[in-house]
């Protein structure tokens, strides 16, 4: 069995975590942090892990680089808001943990980015050029050695898959690409904000993180790296009434010669081994994807305009955190990569 610990595992990401790595075979949870709750018993804090074995006598304790060196954990995974993961990443790795993070303090390359999008300096400059970006289907090679993989943000992850391979093929131009997408609330995260009530999401549909939301950096950074040139987008999120699930839709023009046939064909090519990425005739729908870490994916040509509208669904909680890292895990400790996902 393989020990991991979880920092930070009450919140929604972290508690999919949880949930997922408590069925996962080949996995023995020896940590749990939470500074809120330490000492309280897992399943009276996260009720939907009550009457499972390998959590049943597990307790909560504080999130500290000793505590989690002491369960003497193979994998760290790291469920914390950003600008935290790096006071704990850097002593892990020197220590020889293999760390897994699903906050936004390793995904980008460019310290000054960093900043410029997050608004502070970075706490781990030195671990940046090492950290892996985490979406298996495109990083898999590089994740499987990896010391530290920075899993993928949720909005990214639904827009990177579709262009990818698209860009990397030149069948799409760069200039054009437009990404519009629509998440759930629990993509904020478990907090108590005004915005986030019951009675302020329920009927109501918002932008919000406009013109530059944080995700729009790694989106940005990772599609120039495949089009070999620096790629500038459109990128408007919105808040959707519903408790999770993210809806990509995404415009760019063809290039010159280049149909739905081509981008459909091309699909095919990348993903067709891929056990996580379905290519479907129907349009995504988030009802066929929440619990899963399946991303769905179709397009559909506009001849009217000549443009291409690309469509994407994965559950934010899932392909877009917890089950991505779980997903990278696998590929890591040399795991069947569908490990405790299907």
């Amino acid at each position: 069995m393989t020990k991991v610990a979880i920092v930070g595992a009450n919140g929604y990401s972290g508690e999919e975590l949880c949930a997922i790595l408590a069925r996962h075979p080949r996995v023995h949870i020896a940590a749990v942090t939470s500074r809120q709750h330490a000492g309280k018993l897992v399943p009276d804090i996260l009720p939907r892990l009550a009457g499972c074995p390998s959590v049943a006598s597990l307790t909560f304790s504080e999130p500290s680089v000793a505590n989690l060196l002491q369960s003497e954990p193979d994998f760290v995974f790291l469920a914390l808001p950003h600008g935290l993961a790096g006071e704990f990443a850097a002593p892990l790795v020197e220590a020889g943990r293999r760390v897994i993070d699903l906050s936004a303090d390793f995904r980008l390359r460019d310290a000054d980015i960093y900043k410029e999008f997050y608004g502070e300096d970075h706490g781990a400059i030195h671990l940046l050029g090492e950290a892996v970006y985490g979406i298996p289907e495109l990083h898999r090679a590089e994740i499987a050695r990896a010391r530290l993989v920075a899993s993928a943000g949720c909005y990214p992850t639904s827009i990177l898959l579709p262009l990818v391979p698209l860009l990397k093929a030149g069948l799409i131009k760069p200039a054009t690409i437009i990404a519009s997408s629509a998440s759930g609330v629990s993509g904020a995260g478990r907090k108590a904000e005004t915005s986030l009530l019951y009675a302020e999401c329920n009927e109501s549909l918002r932008a919000y993180g406009l013109p530059k939301h944080r995700h729009l950096s790694e989106i940005e950074q990772e599609l120039s790296l495949a089009a070999a040139e620096k790629v500038v987008i459109t990128f408007v999120p919105h808040l959707a009434p519903m408790n999770r699930g993210i809806h990509s839709t995404i415009f760019a023009a063809p290039s010159a010669g280049k149909s739905l046939a081509d981008i459909e064909s091309c699909w095919q090519a990348a993903y067709e081994k891929e056990p996580f990425v379905r290519l479907t005739k129907s349009l995504p729908d988030v009802k066929n994807v929440n619990g899963t870490n399946f991303c769905d994916i179709a397009g559909r040509e506009d001849a009217r305009t000549g443009r291409l509208v690309i469509l994407s669904a994965e559950d934010n909680l899932v392909k877009g955190a917890a089950g991505q890292a779980v997903q990278n895990f696998n590929l890591m400790a040399g795991f069947p990569e569908t490990e405790a996902l299907l």
